[in-house]
């Protein structure tokens, strides 16, 4: 069984700061903010990454971005705007390996991607 600090806090073994809870999702603050509002959103269900999903799981998947939606507007920042990020794999960096899906916002948020030499 896979045993990641996300899986920990599910199973309560560990704090967090949890904004929003449903039977398939929660989702906590960052514990290192990079915008005002950083929260991640994470499936209860254990994926470890984006290709763990199957046809079958389309709309768990889906279902992120309707609990994103409900999170900004909890927040505050659904009008102005925010962003999410799925970072996966380890040029992507990706730190959990647990798939979550990154809201941020708060600020305007600049740049995309931060240039590097190709």
């Amino acid at each position: 069984m896979i045993t990641d600090v996300f899986c920990k806090i599910i199973k309560g073994e560990l704090p967090a700061d949890k904004v929003y809870e449903d039977k398939d999702y929660f989702v906590v603050k960052d514990i290192a903010p990079q915008a005002p509002v950083h929260l991640l959103i994470i499936p209860k269900k254990h994926f470890e990454a984006l290709h763990d999903f199957k046809n079958s799981d389309a709309e768990l998947l889906g279902k992120a971005l309707l609990v994103a939606e409900k999170v900004a507007k909890k927040m505050g920042i659904h009008d102005k705007g925010y962003r999410l990020i799925i970072n996966e794999g380890v040029h992507g960096g990706k730190l959990v390996p647990h798939l979550h899906i990154h809201l941020l916002g708060g600020k305007r948020l600049g740049a995309k991607l931060v240039k590097q030499d190709i």
